[in-house]
C-alpha cells in the first residue's frame, strides 16, 4: 500500500461544498460551523485525493447522538484516542473519499487545521514547499503509516508561522491521545 498524492483537481471545492450541504441537515443545531480544511481546501496544492471537513459543535454528544443520520450519509465514527474531537470517515467503493473532524466550539478559532489553511492559500511559496514534500515521500513509496509523521517537521514550521502571525502561541500539530 501506498500513499496517492495527486495534482490539484479544481471539483474538490465543489466536493466540499456538495458534503457540507448534505451535512448541514443533519447537523443542525448541533454545529454552529462547517468548512473545508486540509490540502484539498488549498488551490493549486498536490493532496491525498480525500476531502477534509471540520465543524465546530458546543456539545460533542450532542454531535455524537446523530450517528445513525450520519451513518446514512456515508459517514462512520472513527476512534483514534484524539482528544477535544469526534472523527467520521466517508468511504466510496472502498476508498476513503471524506473525512470530518468535529471538534468543539471553543477550539475552533485557534484550530490549528484552519490557521494552516488559511497561510497556505496566502502563502504560495510555502504552499508549493508543502506540496513538493508531498510528492517526494508519495514518490518514495512511503508506507500510510509513516507519511504523517515524515511531514509533521515542516507542518509544523508552516503552522507556527501561521499562529505568529496572528499573534497566537506555537502550538504542537500533533493533538495529544486521551489516555
Amino acid at each position: 500500500m501506498s500513499i496517492e498524492v495527486i495534482e490539484y483537481d479544481p471539483a474538490w471545492p465543489g466536493m466540499a461544498a456538495d458534503a457540507i450541504s448534505e451535512l448541514r441537515p443533519v447537523l443542525h443545531g448541533a454545529v454552529s460551523a462547517i468548512e473545508h480544511i486540509g490540502s484539498t481546501a488549498v488551490p493549486g496544492l498536490a493532496a491525498k485525493p480525500t476531502i477534509d471537513l471540520m465543524a465546530a459543535a458546543a456539545d460533542l454528544g450532542e454531535v455524537g447522538r446523530r450517528a445513525d443520520a450520519l451513518a446514512r450519509l456515508g459517514y462512520q465514527r472513527h476512534t483514534n484516542g484524539m482528544a477535544d474531537r469526534l472523527l467520521y470517515m466517508r468511504f466510496v467503493a472502498g476508498r476513503r473519499t471524506h473525512i470530518l473532524h468535529v471538534v468543539s466550539a471553543d477550539s475552533w478559532p485557534t484550530r490549528n487545521q484552519r490557521i494552516l489553511r488559511d497561510y497556505l492559500r496566502a502563502h504560495p511559496r510555502e504552499a508549493a514547499r508543502y506540496a513538493e514534500l508531498k510528492r517526494d515521500l508519495a514518490e518514495a513509496g512511503t508506507h500510510p503509516g509513516d507519511y504523517a509523521r515524515a511531514k509533521t517537521a515542516l507542518i509544523q514550521e508552516l503552522t507556527d508561522r501561521a499562529r505568529a502571525e496572528r499573534g497566537l502561541p506555537s502550538m504542537p500539530v500533533w493533538e495529544k491521545e486521551q489516555r
